[in-house]
């Protein structure tokens, strides 16, 4: 598919500077574009970046002025790069139409309409799936379980019983939702497990990546808030309540009964203690260790987490420990030569 300068324009409501007619066959990054891409700028420490790319346009902020280039300028560039990306994709993955003769589905389960159940998938007892919801090959739904409308649920994905999932859902392949929290007591050197008869609640709208676990709870549930965002290969442990429009990237691990309120970022490899808040709208930044709550709208940093400016102040220090050394050492010399000095 390709189309012309002033159509894409048009349709993300932005204004062309250059020649309208250049055929646009693909979309791509800065550096990665290629003669006949269209990519974007939303960060104006990549300005320079304009000069080295050969893509055939660029979509920038409203207020920016480039010569020599054809460009769109939009309020928003990243968002209208990726309504722009999105006609541009080629969806090679053939659609899931049907229910697949191979798939086992209890006599019980209610399906919706326009429901897509792919190959070899199993759907136990007391289930209830929503209209429009696409099930790819090998998964499993565990008794009771609640998918609803629209869900995206991609292969080899594992949905433990009376798990309640709402609307627009998407998880990614290899994920398990509502495997057992961990819960053990020692008992005279054994550990005994602790039952964990709880559920696993997905609100409406969140996306789930690829190899994530989400234990169930102990006792009530696990919950994940509307609009939450999770990357691959994270952990959240039972009894975890995470709020609305979160954003939790790689690697995280999140102990259990800690709640992570709305608007929250965990970046990558972070792990949050047990039995913690973590206030709206705050920040745990890359490699974190938090063992302790944190207050609404704070960015944190570090092992064990404190305020990120003051966790950069003792990084710079622990930077300059050599120095630091070597000033003591110059010192130390001095006050041994007074000490002798003083003696004679």
């Amino acid at each position: 598919m390709q189309r012309t300068l002033a159509e894409i324009a048009q349709f993300v409501g932005g204004n062309v500077v250059g020649d309208p007619n250049t055929v646009i066959k693909g979309a791509s990054g800065i550096k990665e574009a290629q003669s006949g891409d269209i990519t974007f700028i939303a960060n104006s420490k990549y300005i320079s970046l304009i000069k080295e790319t050969k893509a055939s346009a660029i979509v920038v902020a409203s207020d920016l002025q480039v010569e020599g280039v054809n460009i769109i300028q939009t309020s928003n560039p990243s968002l209208a790069f990726i309504e722009i990306a999105s006609t541009f994709i080629d969806n090679s993955r053939p659609p899931l139409k049907g229910i697949h003769k191979t798939a086992i589905i209890d006599d019980s389960v209610k399906l919706g309409k326009d429901v897509n159940i792919g190959p070899y998938v199993v759907i136990e007892g007391g289930v209830a799936i929503g209209d429009g919801t696409t099930i790819y090959s090998h998964c499993f739904i565990g008794n009771n379980t609640q998918l609803g409308e629209g869900c995206l649920i991609f292969p080899n994905v594992s949905i433990r019983e009376r798990t309640v999932i709402g609307k627009n859902v998407s998880i990614h392949s290899g994920t398990v939702i509502g495997s057992d929290g961990f819960g053990y007591i020692n008992m005279e050197g054994v550990h005994q497990k602790i039952p964990q008869i709880g559920i696993v609640e997905i609100e409406d709208s969140v996306e789930i990546g690829a190899n994530v676990t989400v234990d169930r709870a102990r006792f009530d549930k696990t919950r994940i808030g509307q609009g939450t965002k999770i990357d691959n290969l994270v952990q959240i442990a039972h009894n975890v309540q995470i709020g609305k429009n979160c954003i939790i990237i790689a690697q995280v691990g999140i102990s259990g009964s800690t709640v992570i309120e709305d608007n929250v970022i965990l970046a990558g490899q972070s792990g949050i203690a047990g039995h913690l808040t973590i206030g709206a709208n705050s920040v745990v930044a890359s490699k974190s260790g938090v063992p302790n709550s944190i207050p609404p709208n704070t960015k944190v940093w570090g092992n064990p987490a404190k305020p990120h400016m003051h966790s950069k102040r003792v990084n710079a220090c622990v930077q300059r420990l050599p120095q630091y050394v070597k000033i003591l050492n110059e010192i130390k010399e001095k006050i041994e030569i007074l000490e002798t000095e003083k003696k004679d």
